[in-house]
């Protein structure tokens, strides 16, 4: 058992710090809005702190997942924040989907102070969260990594170190500009069905026994199909990362045309008023007229 913080109780930290206290471990929640950090301590135990600071102080892990690079930076280095109080012998680990930049930074910080840094965000959606079955990408020095592997595995079904502070970063970045393109393609290719006068159902099982086959064919098509866009991670939140992607690709000299295309279209869903519809809301561009 560790004794354990975790700073964000959103729709991934909330089930995440709870399979981290249903596994055994010590656990103290932190949450902005307070009544939900009291709900999670009535749902699973453990107990709550007021700040940051407080929820750190004396834990050998302390675990984040918040919502971009300034609230990350707000709950490590702001007034009251974890990095006040964290042990040397301390690992903080950062769900969050940030920058690289924010990740090194923050790194760099922990580094002088004595403590461990580890960017490890996720991938696997509200369902994979409240399943404890995410995909973890790391960056970090490996040390640190080595000591968290176990605790993170509390939630997930597959976690590596994918190299240097910024690396799990990078490669949640690789996923985002995947999905991108896997959900823009689907939503075409039911489109295009449609027009055709074909059954999307029928269509999509038989090539979902094929080379198209993908996560997002076998576990929304029919629900884009139907028009259902409530699967928890939101368009805003996936313009967010997007952004994250081309920025970075500004810098390493990558070329992101299908992601930078599929942000524009996002754009659109917003202005629909799809800002909180689920990414596989793409299709509605498509069946709008």
């Amino acid at each position: 058992m560790a004794t354990v913080a975790f700073l964000g109780l959103g729709v991934m930290g909330y089930p995440m710090a709870g399979h981290l206290k249903t596994k055994g471990h010590d656990v103290t929640v932190y949450n902005r809005t307070a009544a939900k950090a009291e709900k999670w301590v009535e749902q699973f135990g453990g107990r709550r702190a007021p700040a940051p600071s407080e929820a750190a102080k004396g834990q050998e892990f302390v675990f984040a997942c918040v919502g971009n690079d300034d609230d990350l930076r707000t709950v490590t280095t702001g007034a009251a924040g974890a990095f006040e109080s964290l042990e040397k012998s301390a690992v903080f680990v950062d769900h969050t989907t940030a920058s690289a930049v924010v990740a090194r930074e923050l790194n760099a910080i922990a580094k002088a102070q004595g403590f461990g840094f580890v960017d490890a965000p996720v991938s696997g959606g509200q369902a994979g969260a409240e399943a404890g079955a995410l995909s973890v990408m790391c960056g970090g020095a490996p040390d640190d990594y080595t000591r968290a592997e176990g605790i993170i595995f509390s939630y997930a079904k597959a976690c590596r170190l994918m190299g240097p502070p910024g690396a799990g970063q990078l490669t949640k970045m690789v996923n985002q500009i995947c999905i991108a393109g896997l959900v823009q393609g689907l939503a075409e290719g039911l489109h295009f069905a449609k027009r055709a006068g074909l059954d999307p159902d029928a269509v999509v099982e038989i090539i979902g026994k094929g080379a198209a086959q993908s996560w997002q064919m076998d576990n929304r098509h029919k629900t884009m199909s139907a028009g259902i866009f409530d699967f928890g991670f939101a368009v805003n939140w996936m313009r967010k990362d997007l952004a994250l992607c081309v920025e970075e690709a500004r810098r390493n000299g990558a070329t992101l045309p299908v992601a930078a295309l599929v942000d524009q279209f996002y754009a659109e869903i917003e202005t629909m008023g799809g800002a909180r519809w689920d990414t596989s809301s793409l299709i509605a561009r498509l069946e709008r007229s």
